[in-house]
């Protein structure tokens, strides 16, 4: 006898979404219904208070300070702008980029000719202050790069991704901050070859599915590199193209690549860094000097790509979103029926939410547990939820903790766990500066069969929804 195999939505592999343009501007130009367009002259000092206005896509079409390009930001600050990323609607952007991310890599397509090569600045040619860099917080003396950037590993070939923090210093000079552990274990590859130096490649101007693929944080240098999987998550080939004075190659529709090569021995100091928690931690650092040696970029008013740091912005939102998608597969393992996973900016980075359906208690302390077990160091608060709750609307969460969670019964507490750099509250580590240690704290607020349904009918207003006050204005 055959039995008819069914699938719940959970199982089943999300539907196939729409083509994703292979540049920029491209990618701006398809998706002018969400994207704000600043044709008034700008000032590069106040391009960050202005952007972090905007909860949408922003184009700053006049830089006073730099006539002939333009800056963008906030590619990905919301799910309907991340679900634009993938080629999907929003509700379906986590369990694509769950189920894409599951798929094995994709080769480049290496070209000889790049829109990235129509115009080139080589030797003393190159001049960083020439670029519309922004400066990000008070106090700043110097612009800050937050662009995606290229590491080839020396034993494998594969190239690692990430956005590491860069202060530029000189025409040429900048210091670098990696801050990932596999951009750490490169270097390292390097030192114990011999090298006195590292090539690198910073990729200004790319679609936002290749920084989202770029900040991937788990075990994979052994078999990819996050740019091999660039084509994956975005379903198409991804083109590349050879740098001009290191052995690199580079996507060859991004707006700008910024070569260089990261000094093995050298360091630098700086000043506070500006946080995904919106605090000036570390409050200083020492780290390895950034010597450029070409910018190439494309010839029609190319494309800044910033990442505004501060306050609540995509450098709060883009380093989380694989981390979304990889606690989403594992509470899929777990049996469950997951609804949402989201590091909300309101939360410092430091905090992340979690809704789903289970069958009978005891999933959701090894769903907490598992989550605050992550090997990143931004899951100090762990909030379990049901999935309606609105996970996007602090009132709801915040709601949803006060009224179906009982502290003496509901709250899982672990001590000494490794704590973030960013967190003012953890205890710093002595002789291993910036790293801090934390306990922390999960926290059960769905709705549970102890519970009486009932009470949880919200009360409303007669033809609350229905009518609006501006009609009465």
């Amino acid at each position: 006898m055959t039995t008819k195999t069914t699938f719940s939505p959970s199982d089943a592999s999300p539907p196939p979404g729409r083509p994703i343009d292979r540049d920029l501007r491209d990618y701006l130009e398809t998706n002018q219904d969400i994207v704000t367009r600043i044709v008034k002259p700008v000032s590069l000092r106040d391009v960050g208070a202005l952007t972090a206005q905007s909860q949408d896509p922003i184009v700053f079409e006049n830089i006073i300070e730099r006539p002939g390009f333009r800056i963008c930001d906030m590619l990905v600050r919301n799910r309907k702008s991340q679900g634009r990323a993938l080629g999907v609607d929003a509700k379906l952007f986590l369990p694509t980029l769950a189920y894409r991310l599951r798929k094995p890599p994709r080769a480049f397509v290496h070209v000889s000719n790049a829109p990235v090569k129509e115009v080139k600045w080589l030797g003393d040619q190159v001049d960083l202050n020439k670029l519309p860099i922004p400066f990000h917080k008070e106090g700043d003396e110097q612009p800050y790069i937050t662009a995606m950037n290229i590491l080839r590993d020396p034993e494998t070939g594969f190239y690692n991704s990430g956005h590491a923090g860069t202060t530029v210093t000189g025409p040429r000079e900048a210091l670098i901050s990696f801050a990932t552990p596999h951009s750490l274990r490169i270097m390292n590859k390097y030192r114990q070859m011999g090298a006195r130096e590292m090539p690198i490649a910073i990729c200004v101007g790319v679609p936002a599915a290749y920084e989202i693929m770029a900040n991937f944080s788990g075990l994979h240098l052994d078999q990819w590199g996050e740019m091999e999987m660039t084509g994956t998550i975005m379903d198409q080939d991804i083109e590349m193209v050879a740098c001009e004075t290191i052995e690199l190659s580079a996507p060859a529709r991004a707006e700008m690549i910024i070569e260089g090569w990261v000094s093995l021995s050298e360091l630098g100091a700086t000043g506070a860094v500006t946080s995904p928690s919106m605090l000036r931690l570390p409050a200083h650092e020492n780290i390895p000097r950034l010597r450029v040696t070409a910018v190439t970029m494309r010839g029609d008013r190319p494309i800044w790509r910033n990442h505004q740091t501060t306050p609540q912005t995509d450098h709060q939102t883009l380093p989380r979103l694989c981390h979304e998608a990889m606690l989403y597969n594992r509470l899929r393992e777990l049996g469950l029926e997951v609804g949402d996973v989201q590091f909300p900016t309101w939360g410092a980075a430091l905090s992340v939410l979690m809704s789903f359906d289970y069958k009978w208690e005891g999933f959701v302390n090894d769903a907490l547990m598992m989550a605050m077990g992550a090997p990143w160091l931004n899951t100090k608060l762990v909030v379990a939820l049901s999935p309606d709750t609105d996970l996007s609307d602090p009132a709801e969460v915040y709601q949803a903790i006060a009224t179906r969670a009982d502290p003496a019964r509901d709250y899982v507490m672990v001590p000494t766990t490794r704590g973030s750099p960013y967190d003012p509250s953890a205890m710093p580590l002595p002789d291993h500066y910036p790293f801090r240690l934390v306990g922390k704290m999960g926290i059960d607020a769905t709705r549970k069969k102890r519970h009486n349904a009932a009470d949880f009918d919200r009360a409303w207003p007669m033809n609350w929804g229905k009518v609006r006050l501006e009609d009465y204005l």
